[in-house]
């Protein structure tokens, strides 16, 4: 087991070099740039030209003057020494920037409860609908996960706002609080949760659909299984069929997919939160993506590749403790 974690790591560590490579690269040939940016903002504003030795030197300034190659090993090389810098639009340090305590709180809270709700609800519905195949609760599971995994968040969201904040007028229409009321207590937890139920309703709807097709489709090829059809013919209630003998062997699939989800608890839901205007970590990301901010999608991406890994290396080693037949050499 031991031999089998540090051949992952070492592998894991190749990969997040790889994966931070062809970020630094895909940055570094976007359209436009930060200076560019910062050059356009300045000619519109003083509207004067600016010569090219002021954007030379705005260029080596932010590191931008060498090639792809010599910034990203630069890039490295501070890394490598803990040093992530500072942000473009801001200078305040990224590590700061990235980990606020505020930011990053809300959005991993935000993801934690719609994570919580869609296996709530997705796993019993799978379980369900596979129970009862073709059935009215499957074809209705079955448009569920259709609607599920075909609504874009930001068309859904904006759906969800319009209808019950704007029309209705049950839930406010976007922001974590009301600034216009000092509530205290268990009032402003109800303000907070009243403003994080849509973003939650629409985060929880967009995501089950792909884990009820998971779970659906995993425990139909169970229930067909030779073992199950000897379990029920030696007599054996068909609850405890379904949820002793034939759910444990549907949950190895469902484990592969926990790699992602400790990433997702971290990296915020872009665009849900910028449809409610939710001043969460996902929403600062997409924000300094616009701005061209290096060092902070840099730092930002890398954290989530690190978390993306060890996701992954956690899920393997889940494996044996589901299925007691997977050995990890």
């Amino acid at each position: 087991m031991f031999k089998y974690i540090l051949k992952r790591i070492g592998v894991s560590l190749l990969i997040l070099l790889g994966v931070s490579f062809i970020l630094y690269a895909l940055l570094r040939c976007l359209p436009t740039s930060f200076v560019d940016l910062k050059i356009e903002a300045f000619m519109s504003n003083m509207g004067e030209a600016v010569t090219q030795e002021f954007k030379d030197q705005l260029y080596k300034t932010y590191g931008l003057d060498g090639t792809i190659v010599e910034g990203y090993f630069g890039w490295l090389g501070n890394v490598c020494r803990l040093e992530f810098g500072n942000s473009f639009v801001n200078q305040r340090p990224v590590l700061a920037e990235i980990f606020n305590a505020n930011r990053l709180g809300t959005s991993f809270f935000f993801a934690a409860i719609s994570t919580v709700f869609e296996f709530l609800l997705a796993i019993p519905l799978g379980v369900t609908a596979a129970r009862h195949q073709y059935s009215i609760r499957d074809y209705a599971v079955t448009v569920f996960v259709l609607i599920g995994i075909s609504l874009p968040s930001f068309f859904f969201g904006q759906l969800l706002k319009d209808l019950f904040a704007n029309k209705l007028g049950w839930f406010p229409v976007s922001g974590m609080f009301d600034p216009s009321y000092s509530y205290t207590g268990w009032d402003a937890i109800v303000d907070y949760l009243r403003h994080m139920f849509l973003p939650v309703l629409t985060v929880v709807v967009l995501s089950i659909g792909g884990r009820m097709r998971m779970t659906r489709t995993n425990m139909l090829e169970v229930l067909n299984s030779d073992y199950i059809r000897t379990a029920r013919a030696k007599g054996l209630k068909e609850n405890k069929v379904v949820y002793k003998h034939a759910f444990r062997n549907t949950m190895i699939p469902l484990v592969t997919s926990l790699a992602g989800l400790i990433p997702g608890l971290f990296s915020g839901a872009m665009i849900t939160e910028s449809v409610f205007d939710i001043e969460g970590i996902g929403k600062y990301a997409l924000t300094a993506m616009q701005q061209a901010d290096i060092p902070v999608i840099m730092t930002y991406n890398m954290f989530l590749a690190f978390l993306s890994v060890m996701g992954v290396l956690m899920s393997d080693l889940m494996y044996g403790i589901v299925d007691p037949r997977v050995k990890l050499e």
